[in-house]
């Protein structure tokens, strides 16, 4: 079995509304559903992705607003990729992020490709990966804001992970979820170990896993801006079904089975602590909302729909303009 790449990355936030700005206005990206956290409902869960939802371009924010700063450190996700489609997209970018006033580092070359690391408001660690195509399929630009389309986010590019212990990582990785070797290239910090990239399904920046080793640093602290969870996807129901049997054959203790509407998950953690997910592809962001209209009302699956009043009461307002 193989999974396809990744299928999104999910954050902490602890402003929805500037969350949205940045990711929307800033980023122009897709609001593509807006609801909220199926497991503590009181708590605002907003998708970003591109113009159609497509798995592998989508990056989710929980809302908590006493959320703190975070300490960054190992057992984390330690920077999330957004796929652009050439090194001009990149110094579009710039200019962007200095008219608007976005942390951002200069242009530099990882693992072969150009990259434009920057932060939002809260301290997401984020960065801009100039990408061929290769692999992964690009998404499809959303076109609502003042960004050119050649220039525009069309997907999720590489995760880092960072970890004290690499081969334990290392293992889950390549014997449990049939993640390749793919390549060394120099750590960031000088006299640390080479990052490591393991790929999946048909490679490429959509579909890489980036490994950080750090045993200088400590635990990481979560806060607002820090990254919960990394998914990778699963083509099918009847794949999905296979994984959670391998999962429980290799030992992990796991979710199980979880129906989250828009797609079916299950969450494990490996060795360093990191929480991982496998969500299928299917059936996706239109399953109760019309394309043309994603993001803009309250979205409820049908096992809350019956709560919708009590939800709706326990929300704060959430100016989304």
């Amino acid at each position: 079995m193989q999974l396809g790449g990744i299928h999104h990355v999910s954050a902490i936030t602890a402003s929805g509304a500037k969350n949205h700005d940045f990711f929307t206005r800033v980023l122009g990206m897709r609001l593509v559903k807006k609801t909220v956290n199926q497991d503590s409902t009181s708590m605002y869960h907003l998708f970003y992705a591109d113009a159609v939802g497509t798995p592998g371009t989508d990056m989710t924010y929980f809302e908590i607003p006493m959320a703190g700063r975070t300490y960054p450190g190992v057992s984390s996700i330690s920077s999330t990729g957004f796929r652009v489609k050439s090194e001009e997209a990149l110094a579009f970018w710039i200019r962007r992020f200095d008219e608007l006033g976005v942390d951002h580092e200069e242009i530099r070359e990882r693992n072969g490709r150009k990259t434009l690391a920057f932060t939002d408001h809260e301290g997401s660690r984020l960065m801009l990966i100039a990408d061929d195509g290769s692999g992964v399929p690009y998404g499809v630009p959303w076109k609502k804001f003042d960004i050119p389309e050649e220039f525009a986010i069309v997907g999720l590019g590489p995760v880092k992970l960072t970890v004290r212990h690499p081969e334990r990582t290392e293992t889950v990785l390549t014997e449990v979820l049939n993640f390749r070797r793919a390549g060394t290239y120099p750590s960031d910090v000088p006299g640390m170990p080479d990052y490591i990239v393991y790929e999946t399904g048909e490679g490429g920046a959509g579909a890489e896993v980036h490994l950080e080793t750090r045993p200088d640093l400590p635990l990481e602290r979560p806060g607002r801006g820090s990254v919960h969870h990394v998914a990778f996807r699963v083509s099918t129901f009847e794949e999905y079904d296979r994984w959670l049997e391998h999962l429980e054959r290799a030992g992990f203790q796991t979710s199980g089975k979880v129906d989250r509407y828009y797609f079916r998950s299950i969450y494990f953690r490996e060795p360093n602590g990191i929480l991982f997910e496998l969500a299928t592809d299917e059936p996706g962001f239109d399953s109760d909302e019309p394309m043309d209209s994603l993001g803009e009302t309250l979205a409820l699956p049908p096992f809350l729909e019956p709560r919708r009043q009590e939800i709706e009461a326990s929300l704060s307002p959430l100016e989304l303009d």
